[in-house]
């Protein structure tokens, strides 16, 4: 099921409207910094390993620029569709990262020839959540929250399996719970492209 998912447009075009309903609460409440109004200020993205129907909406990145002189300071709501700088899209790095613990030569090779992904690009992902994030202090501060604690080690399918629902609505969770670390150049997420 979770394979099917990468495929799958209809989920990929759900995530863009939750992005949307993001950025409209985020330009609604104005400059952070001096409460200004703001304008829309997007950037080109070019994300990897959805299905490649998506259109040119998904090629960009929702974010706003104070419209007052002597700010301009920029806004970028959280985002459901993009980690932080990594290209290839947040949903496709969680379900590669879950569906890699335990998977065989085969299924990895499988999975890479769906995605586009090397194998050592793969590895970095769960390398990623293994040392950055879970070393991250956003998740030092959330992982609380889940009892029993969630196993560093078979991370993201630890916590990916605490959500509830079909897989979809266990991901779109997981996506939302993420999200407050797309926001910041500070966050773990920042940290390493791929």
């Amino acid at each position: 099921m979770c394979q099917k998912l990468l495929g799958d447009a209809r989920f990929f075009r759900l995530l863009l409207l939750y992005d949307e309903d993001l950025a409209a609460i985020a330009r609604a409440g104005g400059c952070l910094v001096c409460g200004g109004p703001v304008h829309r200020a997007r950037y080109p993205r070019k994300p990897r390993g959805g299905p490649s129907d998506l259109g040119a909406a998904y090629d960009r990145r929702e974010s706003f620029c104070c419209a007052k002189d002597g700010c301009r300071k920029r806004l970028t709501p959280p985002s459901l569709r993009f980690l932080g700088r990594k290209v290839y899209l947040g949903a496709v790095v969680v379900l590669i990262s879950a569906m890699m613990h335990g998977a065989s030569a085969k299924r990895l090779k499988r999975l890479r020839a769906t995605i586009g992904a090397s194998r050592y690009t793969i590895e970095r992902w769960r390398a990623w959540w293994r040392t950055t994030f879970a070393e991250s202090a956003w998740w030092k501060g959330m992982r609380g929250r889940f009892s029993p604690p969630v196993a560093t080690s078979a991370l993201p399918n630890a916590l990916l399996a605490r959500f509830v629902g079909d897989a979809e609505e266990r991901l779109v969770a997981l996506l939302r719970f993420l999200a407050p670390l797309t926001t910041t150049a500070a966050s773990p997420l920042a940290e390493g492209r791929r």
